[in-house]
C-alpha cells in the first residue's frame, strides 16, 4: 500500500512538473519583451572591444544584457553589406551566426530586413546594389528570395524568430523610387512579398511594419490608413521613440507615445511594439527615466497588445561607435540606465 502511494505521489510530481515546464515556456514566449538590437556586437569583439560587469569582471556582452532583464534580441540584416566596422557586416552569414548566439543564452529573436546594402531609414532607402537594374516583378521577388533565404538560413540551425521586420522605418516606403509611398500600390506589393515569404517560414512568426516618431500620431495613421487601403499584410505596428532626434525631452512626449499606442491597436486592430528606443549616454539618469516611462506606456496598452521595449545598440559604447545614444560606459561596463529593464 506504501509503495503504491509512493509511486502514484511520484507520477502526480512528474505530471505536474511537465505541466509546470510547458506553462513556463508559454509564459515566456507570450511575456513583455525587452531587449537589444545589438548589430555591432560581432564587430567590436573582433575589433577587440572588452565588456565588463560593474565589479570590473569581463563578461559576455549577452550575459550582461540577460542580467539587466533583457530576454530578446534584435538583428539587422543587409543584402551585400561592406566590410566597415560601423556601416557593414550584418551579413546572412552573420546574422545565424549571431541569432544563433542569442537563442543559445535563452534569448528570443527579430530579424530586421532592411533590403539595401547598408543603413536604410527615414532619409534613406537605397536599393540593394544587386538590385539597382531589377524590373518591378524582379524586385518582388528579389524581396521574397532575401526573407525566405535568410530565413530558411536560420531556420537550418534550429532558429526560428519570434518577430520579422519588414523594412526598417519606411514612414516614405523603402527600395527607392519603386517602393515609395508616391508609389502604394507598389509599396504594398513589395511589403506583402516579404510577409508572405515569412509565413511560409512559420505562419507563427510575427511581421512587423515600423515607422519612426513613435509619438507622432499623424504620421502614423496617414502610413496605415494608405497601408490599409492598399491591403498590407502585417501583424504588429513598430515604433521608434527617441526624444533626443526630435529634440525635446521624454517628458514633453511621453503622453504622445502612450495616446498614439494606444491608438494604434484601436484604429487598426493590431499589436505595438516599440522596436527602437535611446538616450543620451552621458545623461543616465534622464535616460533610465526615459526608458521606465516607455516600458510602462507599451504595458499598460489594454488586452497586453503592447509587445516590449527594443534599445537600439545598448552596447554600442560611443568610442568605438561615435554614436551618443547607447547606454554603455567608457570603461566598458553597462550604463546604470539599463535598470530600467529589471523587474
Amino acid at each position: 500500500m506504501y509503495f503504491r502511494f509512493v509511486l502514484m505521489s511520484l507520477m502526480v510530481s512528474i505530471l505536474f512538473s511537465c505541466s509546470t515546464s510547458k506553462n513556463v515556456q508559454s509564459t515566456s514566449k507570450n511575456s513583455f519583451a525587452k531587449g537589444a538590437d545589438v548589430g555591432w556586437l560581432p564587430q567590436m569583439e573582433a575589433t577587440g572591444y572588452k565588456f565588463y560587469d560593474t565589479d570590473g569582471a569581463e563578461k559576455d556582452c549577452l550575459q550582461l544584457l540577460k542580467d539587466r532583464g533583457m530576454n530578446t534580441i534584435r538583428l539587422r540584416v543587409w543584402v551585400n553589406p561592406n566590410d566597415d566596422k560601423a556601416s557593414g557586416h550584418c551579413s546572412k552569414e552573420e546574422t545565424v551566426v549571431m541569432a544563433l548566439r542569442a537563442q543559445k543564452m535563452g534569448m528570443r529573436i527579430m530579424i530586421n530586413f532592411h533590403y539595401s546594402d547598408s543603413w536604410a531609414d527615414p532619409a534613406k532607402q537605397f536599393k540593394p546594389k544587386a538590385w539597382e537594374n531589377h524590373t518591378f516583378p524582379e524586385l518582388m521577388t528579389d524581396v521574397y528570395d532575401h526573407t525566405f533565404g535568410v530565413l530558411s538560413a536560420l531556420k537550418s540551425v534550429g532558429v526560428t524568430p519570434e518577430w520579422v521586420q519588414i523594412g526598417n522605418e519606411i514612414p516614405g516606403g523603402m527600395m527607392w523610387p519603386e517602393g515609395s509611398t508616391k508609389n502604394w500600390n507598389q509599396l504594398a506589393q513589395l511589403l506583402n512579398k516579404g510577409y508572405e515569404a515569412t509565413k511560409a517560414i512559420d505562419s507563427k512568426i510575427k511581421v512587423i511594419v515600423h515607422l519612426d516618431e513613435g509619438n507622432n500620431n499623424e504620421k502614423f495613421r496617414w502610413f496605415f490608413d494608405n497601408a490599409t487601403a492598399n491591403n498590407v499584410k502585417y501583424d504588429v505596428i513598430g515604433l521608434s521613440y527617441y526624444p533626443f532626434w526630435i529634440k525635446k525631452d521624454y517628458t514633453e512626449t511621453i503622453a504622445d507615445l502612450a495616446y498614439n499606442l494606444n491608438d494604434m491597436v484601436a484604429r487598426y486592430n493590431k499589436e505595438v511594439m516599440v522596436v527602437e528606443v535611446g538616450g543620451e549616454y552621458d545623461k543616465v539618469q534622464n535616460t533610465y527615466e526615459m526608458l521606465v516611462a516607455t516600458i510602462k506606456a507599451v504595458k499598460a496598452v489594454p488586452n497586453n497588445k503592447g509587445l516590449g521595449v527594443i534599445y537600439w545598440e545598448p552596447q554600442g559604447e560611443k568610442s568605438w561607435s561615435g554614436y551618443s545614444l547607447s547606454a554603455w560606459q567608457s570603461d566598458g561596463k553597462p550604463s546604470m540606465a539599463l535598470d530600467a529593464f529589471k523587474e
